[in-house]
């Protein structure tokens, strides 16, 4: 089942697809999806950010078998990070190189707290494309991560949430201006999303529509304004951004 959250005449609106048209549901974390009787063709339709979370979380070192040899680790990127799909990911031009990363991003459908990995599923929704974008260059000023992963447009989602997919071997396919420039699967992720969920549920709660981006699997590749980003992961879909330069910003010196 594919979940999105619309633009309506009435404002944004959660919605279920049925067929070629959008059905809009007064909740998507409700057991029961309880529709409006709106509907929405396909084709005009426009998608926004799948969920508003007030929670975003992203897993560090997790790009590959190796990185089990690290404690597993998070960081926290601001929810004003986030943004749909066409929308601008801003770069400050300033503040050096960077990386755009495509991932499996996990969204939840409840409260959750101190699970084991066999109740990871229970607590999540589905899974959405994730665009971890990674300002490379502030990496060793920043141990933190705030310099790193917080600009304008750094945490692109969507377009859908799909409730249906098989989480730990997804294939993923980053292109830019349509040129394959990243490949990989959450197969080669050094923790599964259940060993991740786990974790990080020792420390902290997630809510409804919460989101952790589970991992970069050899999937970054560096960007430039005036480039198109296209992330695919075949059971969801294509989240497609423009790259631009945030107003104001300069180059180095």
């Amino acid at each position: 089942m594919k979940l999105a959250r619309i633009s309506t005449v009435h404002g944004p609106a959660p919605a279920v697809l049925e067929g070629e048209s959008w059905a809009v549901i007064r909740d998507m974390f409700d057991s029961e999806l309880i529709k409006t009787g709106e509907r929405i063709p396909l084709a005009q339709a426009r998608l926004l950010a799948p969920t508003v979370p007030r929670i975003v979380l992203g897993m560090a070192h997790n790009s590959g078998p190796e990185d089990r040899k690290i404690p597993p680790q998070a960081f926290s990127k601001s929810s004003r990070t986030v943004v749909g799909p066409g929308s601008p990911i801003e770069i400050d031009t300033g503040l050096g190189a960077v990386n755009i990363e495509g991932e499996l991003a996990i969204v939840f459908r409840n409260f959750a707290r101190r699970l084991s990995p066999e109740e990871v599923p229970a607590a999540i929704l589905g899974a959405t494309i994730g665009n971890d974008v990674t300002a490379i260059d502030q990496i060793p000023l920043d141990e933190k991560m705030t310099q790193v992963k917080n600009g304008d447009g750094f945490t692109p989602l969507g377009p859908v949430i799909e409730t249906d997919i098989s989480w730990d071997n997804a294939p993923i396919d980053v292109a830019i201006d349509g040129v394959q420039a990243a490949s990989g699967s959450t197969a080669g992720l050094a923790w599964t999303i259940a060993e991740q969920v786990s974790y990080l549920t020792k420390y902290l709660t997630f809510g409804p529509g919460d989101v952790l981006l589970t991992g970069s699997p050899q999937t970054a590749a560096p960007v430039m304004p005036g480039q198109n980003v296209s992330i695919t992961i075949p059971q969801i879909g294509t989240l497609e951004n423009p790259v631009v330069a945030l107003s104001g910003s300069v180059s180095q010196s």
